[in-house]
């Protein structure tokens, strides 16, 4: 084959791409939200400046943010005690380095966390270990940390409500009062089960995917896409554990890594339609007579392991939602309950501690936060758009990346699986810049563009090796199209315009490389 084929295909590409964001961008109609009118509130004596909903990682790193800001903060959580989860698991080196700019890097201390370097990459008998890159650009040690959630979860509540200012409490908040399309505060029941209110000019919504009170601020929906399966295989320890070890097996992807010195979570995703029950049994079977044969060997062990020890098996829905914005005043969406994409590239936690360090910066100015109208516009205006280089190419590249994972047996669409493979275990500047795109150390929205395009020149040299036929050509039209398809959409959902301004590009750059720890 032409060695200069692949160049072509490249520019032709990239041609294409770019010609497409021009003319989207000039014909998309400009939305700008109507605010509201609303007078400037008075605070009261002895109420809180916010008030947050949830004390999860997004919940307690903004408490303590606000807090260290001069800000009396209201945490209502709904349950105290440490969470139990399958999820949030893994910070990846840019969610290091956000948290040591909010102050809050020795909560990853102390917790049995174990060091990641990168992936260990497993396909049809093939291994390739990749490591995050050592970037000059990324001012941080280029190493991600796995450990239990709900340890993390304490060490982050524990760090905010050592502040005298921040007022942690149990209760379950079951609605929010508004007056006039203006949020004043919310309605909630206390431990004593006593049913109270609280009021603060600004309210902050950060309970999770399964937030309540999503619906009551806008209208956005999550979908389910598919569900992860896990448990986890205690008293071992995987070969090279630094390395999360990544298995692309059918239907989809499966992981293993190390959450604490002695324990191993085995997760993987299985597609809605005929899931076993797990309750009666047929889930473990699956996974014994299914999965396990494709683990690799030298991880067969501890795969199995804690299913013949009776290990709880969990099952989570993944959820995919776009950020909306609400129209009422004095209320904002943080999190899970704003925003959320695939959980393949383990990024959800990056992605909220980005928000909280730009809503930090912004907020910073503003004296008093009784001004509604001036909030939303920081909200409206400044704070969706800012967020836009780091959220947009986390989501796009999440929903992508795990596209690319699932088994087929079209043979387009498993060029294209092979293909991701390829590309990350190639070496050189392809692997770096995808680990730095994984890793969170590189939030540019072009970097992602040109590595996915990669991705797909590399697939399509795979499926017209070792000479063009009349069928490779035709499936590596499908495959062009198959890739179109993946990445459009989702650049059309972020919004082009957002995501590559240069103007939004260098404000998140100030907002995360300049910020100093709290």
């Amino acid at each position: 084959m032409d060695l200069a084929f692949p160049h072509v295909c490249l520019w032709t590409l990239l041609a294409f791409v770019l010609t497409w964001t021009v003319f989207y961008v000039n014909n998309r109609r400009k939305k700008v939200a109507k605010l509201p009118d609303a007078a400037t509130e008075v605070r009261r004596d002895g109420d809180a400046d916010v008030i947050i909903v949830g004390a999860g990682v997004g919940g307690s790193a903004l408490a303590y943010a606000l807090a260290k800001d001069g800000r009396r903060v209201h945490v209502i959580e709904r349950d105290m005690r440490e969470p139990v989860r399958m999820m949030g698991e893994f910070m990846q080196p840019g969610g290091r380095l956000l948290l040591s700019k909010l102050g809050l890097e020795d909560c990853l201390e102390g917790i049995d966390e174990q060091i990641a370097t990168g992936l260990a990459v497993y396909k049809d008998g093939q291994k390739a270990l990749v490591s995050f890159p050592e970037d000059n650009d990324f001012p941080y040690e280029p190493t991600g940390r796995a450990f239990y959630n709900g340890r993390f979860v304490q060490r982050l509540r524990q760090k905010a409500s050592s502040l005298p200012t921040v007022q942690l409490e149990e209760g379950t908040v079951k609605s929010l009062i508004e007056e006039k399309g203006v949020i004043k505060g919310v309605t909630y029941k206390n431990s004593a089960g006593e049913e109270t209110t609280a009021f603060a000019p600004l309210t902050v919504v950060c309970d999770g995917c399964y937030s309540n009170l999503r619906r009551s601020v806008n209208d956005n929906n999550a979908e389910v896409i598919s569900y992860q399966v896990g448990y986890v295989s205690k008293n071992c320890q995987l070969e090279d554990p630094e390395k999360l070890k990544l298995i692309m097996s059918k239907p989809s992807f499966t992981m293993l890594y190390q959450i604490s010195s002695t324990d191993v979570r085995c997760v993987m995703e299985i597609f809605p339609g005929n899931i076993p029950s797990i309750s009666n049994g047929e889930m473990a079977v699956y996974l014994k007579n299914t999965m396990a044969p494709q683990v690799p060997p030298e991880l067969r062990k501890i795969f199995l392991k804690g299913i013949d020890e009776g290990a709880q098996i969990k099952a989570m829905p993944t959820k995919r939602m776009e950020a909306t914005l609400s129209e009422k005043q004095g209320v904002i969406v943080l999190g899970d309950a704003f925003n959320m994409r695939h959980p393949a590239i383990a990024s959800g936690m990056m992605v909220v501690l980005s928000d909280i360090l730009i809503l930090r910066r912004l907020l910073q100015p503003l004296r008093n936060l009784s001004d509604a109208n001036k909030i939303s516009e920081v909200f409206f205006f400044s704070f969706y758009v800012i967020r836009k280089p780091m959220s947009a190419t986390v989501n796009t590249l999440g929903n992508a990346f795990s596209q690319v994972l699932i088994a087929s047996t079209d043979e387009a669409k498993e060029a294209m699986r092979q293909g991701c493979f390829d590309y990350l275990s190639s070496g050189g500047f392809r692997t770096s810049g995808m680990m730095a795109l994984l890793g969170g150390m590189n939030p540019r929205p072009l970097s992602l563009i040109f590595h996915l395009c990669g991705i797909t020149l590399s697939s399509i040299g795979q499926l017209l090796s070792p000479f063009p036929s009349p069928l490779g050509i035709w499936h590596s039209l499908r495959l062009f199209g198959l890739s179109m398809k993946m990445l459009v959409p989702h650049l059309k959902a972020e919004g082009v315009s957002q995501m590559l301004s240069p103007a939004y590009a260098a404000a998140y750059r100030k907002s995360y490389m300049t910020a100093t720890a709290l």
